[in-house]
């Protein structure tokens, strides 16, 4: 019986079929965490459903003059991590904006 398996992926392998380019490593996919929808510099379009996908301004002191439009999942180096208080704020006042 071992004879035979090995046999069996001796000619699968001269086939082609379940070796080569189908057994390279597949690439790891990485997520970095310190991206904008968790940065306190970012206001989404949407504060009550954003997510990594939606857009936003920077608002960040030093950048505001670009008026820049960013993903949640973009990220920079001056990243500061928005607090709870922060975010509970953000999604008042647009829940009020909503209400009129």
């Amino acid at each position: 019986m071992m004879v035979q398996d090995n046999k069996m992926a001796s000619s699968k392998e001269e086939n082609g079929n379940e070796t080569g380019a189908s057994s390279l490593p597949l690439k790891r996919v990485t997520w970095q965490s310190e991206n904008c929808l968790s940065c306190k510099w970012f206001y989404p379009s949407d504060p009550l459903n954003a997510d990594i996908l939606s857009s936003g301004k920077c608002i960040h002191p030093s950048l505001q003059k670009f008026k820049l439009i960013v993903s949640g999942r973009d990220w920079c180096n001056l990243f500061a991590e928005i607090s709870q208080e922060q975010i509970d704020q953000m999604q008042e006042k647009a829940l009020g904006a909503e209400e009129k």
